[in-house]
């Protein structure tokens, strides 16, 4: 009696070793994926605005250059400037309603954003955007100032990608991003370039 109970007893816990182990609980947690260094960086829009220009159009291209690239002068009637040869701004026949080229000299050294233009920079904003989200998203890079007419909260966010410095950058390698501050406290006008960025009435 005792032996069959001690061989039933064996059967048992050889069944109980060979089980199947319990599938996980359904709400068990699932570690999050770990990020790799080789991991793709985001993809920044083709179509974005950049402070190296926008689309075919690269600050230092020559005014020719923009031309075959986009078309001349839409409005060719219109001032650009006090002194065209020395600083011109046009809206070229093929680029996006409300973007601006800046040419000074011959030679691109920003692209505008104006009101009606739907293009975004290469962090997402335009014109009409506000500024406090600006501010956010570009943290300590970028830098505000005074707007030179208007009562805050009008006034300028600029974030240089290379070659900023403090105050009024006029290193001509510099390249950035400006946001220029309604009163409402929102984007009027969007500069990606040179030091042209910083000009507050087009060619001035």
């Amino acid at each position: 009696m005792i032996r069959s109970i001690l061989i039933t007893a064996s059967v048992l816990a050889l069944a109980a070793c060979n089980a199947p182990e319990p599938e996980r609980a359904a709400t068990e947690a699932v570690p999050p994926p770990v990020a790799t260094p080789d991991a793709p960086a985001a993809v920044v829009d083709a179509n974005a605005l950049t402070p190296e220009g926008w689309g075919n159009i690269r600050i230092g291209m020559t005014r020719a250059e923009v031309e075959a690239a986009v078309g001349p002068d839409a409005s060719p009637e219109s001032v650009g400037g006090a002194d065209p040869a020395a600083c011109d701004m046009f809206h070229p026949e093929r680029a996006p309603t409300g973007l601006m080229v800046m040419v000074e000299n011959g030679v691109v050294t920003s692209v505008w954003l104006n009101r009606g233009a739907t293009v975004k920079t290469d962090r997402g904003f335009g014109v009409g955007d506000q500024a406090a989200a600006i501010k956010i998203a570009y943290g300590d890079a970028a830098t505000a100032s005074a707007h030179k007419y208007s009562a805050a909260p009008a006034e300028y966010i600029t974030a240089w990608a290379s070659g900023g410095a403090a105050g009024y950058v006029q290193n001509p390698a510099a390249r950035g991003i400006s946001y220029h501050i309604g009163i409402d406290g929102t984007a009027d006008h969007v500069a990606a370039g040179g030091p042209s960025i910083q000009y507050v009435e087009g060619c001035a």
